[in-house]
C-alpha cells in the first residue's frame, strides 16, 4: 500500500512541476561561470527537478547501501558470539 500511495503522491508532484513548467515560457537568463545564455524557463524548471531528484535518489542509495552493510556486520557479529558460546547458529529467514 505504501508504494501505491508513493506512486500516487510521485504522479501528483509530476503533474503540477508539468503545469508550473508550461505555464513559465518566458526566456531567462543562465549565468555560468564562463557566460551567460538564454533558456527558456520551461527548461531550467525541468533540469532543476531532475537533478533534485537525483540528489535525493543517491542520498537514499547511500542510506541503503550503509544499513545493508550495518546488517551484514551485525550478522556476522551474531554468528561469532554463538559460535563462541557453542551454540548452533539458528537459520533465520531473511527479509527483504
Amino acid at each position: 500500500m505504501r508504494i501505491q500511495w508513493s506512486m500516487i503522491f510521485g504522479l501528483i508532484f509530476a503533474l503540477i512541476v508539468a503545469i508550473f513548467a508550461v505555464i513559465n515560457v518566458d526566456s531567462v537568463t543562465v549565468n555560468y561561470l564562463f557566460g551567460e545564455g538564454q533558456w527558456p524557463l520551461i527548461l531550467v524548471i525541468l533540469i532543476s527537478v531532475l537533478f533534485g531528484g537525483l540528489i535525493i535518489g543517491s542520498a537514499g542509495f547511500i542510506r541503503i547501501y550503509t544499513l545493508q552493510r550495518k546488517v551484514k556486520q551485525l550478522e556476522k557479529q551474531k554468528r561469532l558470539l554463538e559460535e563462541k558460546q557453542g551454540e548452533q547458529p539458528i537459520e533465520e529467514p531473511i527479509l527483504e
